[in-house]
């Protein structure tokens, strides 16, 4: 873990505060760990939320850009709309997939794949903003990303670790939204790197340390009392819940380096493979809900060209994923999810690409919580549109919430009142769910 360089710059949203609480760390503590829209999760630790269901812990992949349903999930051969992809079976009689998912399809007794997913929302950001909260953007309210829910509801599992972290691309995450700064996803941008900027300067002794630590608590004593908004706590404990991270073992937690090569190259050497192996470790050491975010899905042109070496990339992560969390034993205690914003058109465009389609998509479930080995949802021929058992972004992240035995009824009042739940609207998919 390389030490901190002054150079360094924040990930883009919710700037005001955060670069005020990095900039007083850099330059009174001479370190810069400062978490996505707020401080480092709350050292509490809560009991799990599975309340009977298999869920306690969340590995959520998201495939930023638009994955097409057609070339993955939902691959319709022998149509116009469905191009040269072919279609393979899987461990499931009569369930097949995309040929360019070979290893998944040998675990699709694992998997219940939705293919009924619907939007309207047809535009990236906030295409991505209402998949990870369930709820449309708007100008007055930021709402919680799906993994600050789960971490207000279910509560932390590590006392040191944070219980929400992001890898890979946070542009623009909701993060905790209105939720307590507690409640935000640490950002780790490359997981070859892990969690930087984690070791003091060389020319800063743990006594010099320490003294700065005492100097900054003596000084804001007399703004905390006189200031008691949850902004200014949320200040005070930045420094006490990193400095707590910071000396604690459990920090080994973000280093892939400590995986023999053998389980790295197993995974992919790539963003994606090395960011499921990232996410693998967390969950093993207590992180709740950890996102990863991998990109480059937009294809307008020459997808049938560019898609299959990226499908292919998806395939031997994923895959891995599924294995090395069930030889560990946490399989039975981990929902897997992918997903992405929206998908793609069934009509091909002039540049042999695809372009954006609400209309309907694909994600998958694996896991605790999940009935494998099933197809939720039908599209009609061309999968233009939904024939059967439509999916809002509510009802799948409800589904999700369900799985983990979280209380979809639980209303959480943002600062101007409004009570909002986990998953707005939404309604989970019995079908899907092992214990429904």
């Amino acid at each position: 873990m390389r030490r901190y360089d002054p150079t360094d710059r924040l990930p883009d949203d919710d700037v005001s505060r955060r670069q005020f609480v990095a900039s007083a760390a850099r330059s009174l503590l001479g370190v810069s760990m400062v978490p996505l829209a707020g401080s480092v999760a709350s050292a509490q630790t809560t009991p799990g939320g599975s309340g009977g269901a298999g869920a306690k812990q969340v590995i959520y992949l998201f495939m930023s850009g638009a994955m097409s349903h057609l070339e993955t999930l939902d691959p319709k051969p022998g149509v116009e709309e469905g191009g040269p992809t072919k279609a393979i079976n899987t461990a499931v009689p009569g369930i097949r997939l995309s040929e360019h998912l070979p290893r998944l399809a040998k675990q699709m007794n694992q998997v219940a794949v939705i293919r009924s997913l619907t939007t309207q929302t047809g535009a990236h950001q906030p295409g991505r903003y209402v998949m990870r909260t369930g709820y449309k953007e708007i100008a007055s309210t930021r709402h919680p990303s799906l993994g600050a829910f789960v971490q207000r509801l279910a509560g932390k599992i590590s006392r040191d670790l944070p219980g929400n972290v992001v890898i890979g691309d946070a542009t623009r995450h909701p993060g905790a939204g209105f939720l307590d700064a507690q409640y935000a996803a640490v950002p780790v941008g490359d997981p070859a790197k892990g969690l930087q900027n984690t070791e003091p300067p060389a020319y800063l002794a743990e006594s010099q340390f320490n003294r700065r630590m005492l100097l900054a608590s003596q000084f804001d004593q007399g703004f905390r009392r006189k200031y008691t908004h949850a902004d200014v706590k949320a200040y005070t404990d930045l420094y006490r819940e990193a400095v707590a991270l910071l000396k604690s073992k459990d920090l080994a937690a973000f280093d892939i380096d400590a995986e023999p090569r053998k389980t790295r190259d197993a995974y992919g050497d790539n963003r994606l493979g090395q960011g499921c192996l990232l996410a693998r470790r967390l969950i093993e050491n207590g992180v709740r809900f950890a996102e990863v975010v991998f990109g480059g899905w937009d294809d307008h042109r020459e997808i049938f060209d560019n898609l299959p070496e990226r499908v292919a990339i998806l395939d031997q992560a994923l895959s891995t994923l599924l294995t090395d969390l069930k030889e560990k034993g946490l399989l039975d205690s981990t929902l897997v999810v992918l997903c992405s914003e929206f998908g793609r058109s069934p009509k091909i465009n002039p540049n042999s690409g695809r372009d954006h389609h609400p209309g309907v998509f694909s994600a998958a479930l694996a896991g605790a919580g999940i009935r494998g080995g099933q197809v939720y949802g039908r599209t009609d021929e061309t999968a233009f549109g939904v024939a059967e058992n439509a999916v809002t972004v509510p009802d799948f992240n409800a589904t999700i919430a369900a799985a983990m035995g979280l209380p979809l009824d639980r209303k959480i009042t943002s600062p101007d009142g409004r009570p909002f739940t986990i998953a707005h609207d939404g309604k989970p998919i019995k079908a899907v769910l092992s214990h429904a």
